[in-house]
């Protein structure tokens, strides 16, 4: 099922945006792939995840903290990566510094339209279980129980896989999912952009009007597309070389 080649016709850099329920460590065996195939990689943490203890966060305050990242680095040139909800982030960075962005690279991420949240695109009975999770919490954020983790992001891994991946999650802070986005100018963009596809990513449900590919890829107009195999969260860990060249074939002229 899983092939792998080794490329070099191109060095990259990469910044690497991860999703919810994740940190930068999510990136770690895939950056260092993609640095022994001659990129140059970063792998920013925004506010609200890792050891950050203040979950009172919004959608741009990890905008913001993303793009000084960028510009305190000098980065330009760049092939910016979104993972899961960080695609709507680096759909936001990509309306404040266009200039120095090579290729935008969605890898089962949200593509939303202008004035949506992330939670407008799930289904009711996800979008209420993740209203009474937020209401539950003492610090307004959403924690998954494990099995909706292990079915719908972890669907690939073994059970004690699952629970080793789940046990390193921290609760999610809620107020960035549900704040409603303006991308317009996000869509008067040209930048060059690409859906990477793993096919056994079931963290939203599949369907041609639901989920990542087509409904949320399509958004992006004229977009290289990729695909391979691979669940939300547990192919990064157990298969990084492969998604690795996946993302070099999403990045790559």
């Amino acid at each position: 099922m899983y092939h792998y080649y080794s490329y070099r016709e191109q060095p990259l850099t990469f910044v690497l945006i991860h999703g919810s329920w994740a940190d930068a460590s999510f990136w770690d065996g895939i950056a260092a792939h993609l640095r022994q195939m001659g990129h140059i990689v970063y792998t920013p943490e925004y506010p609200g995840h890792g050891a950050d203890p203040n979950k009172n966060v919004t959608h741009e305050m990890l905008t913001k903290s993303i793009v000084n990242f960028i510009i305190a680095n000098q980065l330009r040139d760049i092939v910016l990566v979104g993972h899961s909800f960080g695609g709507t982030l680096i759909q936001k960075v990509a309306e404040i510094v266009p200039d120095r962005i090579r290729r935008l690279v969605f890898l089962d991420a949200f593509v939303l339209l202008d004035g949506e949240s992330v939670v407008d695109e799930f289904q009711a009975g996800t979008r209420a279980t993740f209203e009474q999770l937020r209401k539950n919490s003492k610090n307004d954020t959403i924690m998954l129980p494990f099995p909706i983790f292990r079915e719908t992001f972890v669907n690939l891994a073994s059970l004690g896989l699952a629970q080793q991946i789940y046990d390193q999650v921290s609760p999610e802070p809620a107020k960035p999912l549900f704040e409603k986005l303006d991308l317009k100018k996000f869509y008067t963009l040209n930048t060059p952009r690409s859906y990477v596809y793993l096919t056994e990513d079931t963290a939203l449900p599949q369907g041609n009007d639901v989920g990542w590919h087509p409904h949320m890829s399509n958004r992006l107009g004229l977009f290289r597309f990729i695909q391979g195999n691979g669940d939300h969260i547990s192919t990064a860990k157990t298969h990084p070389a492969y998604l690795a060249n996946k993302l070099y074939e999403a990045g790559r002229d």
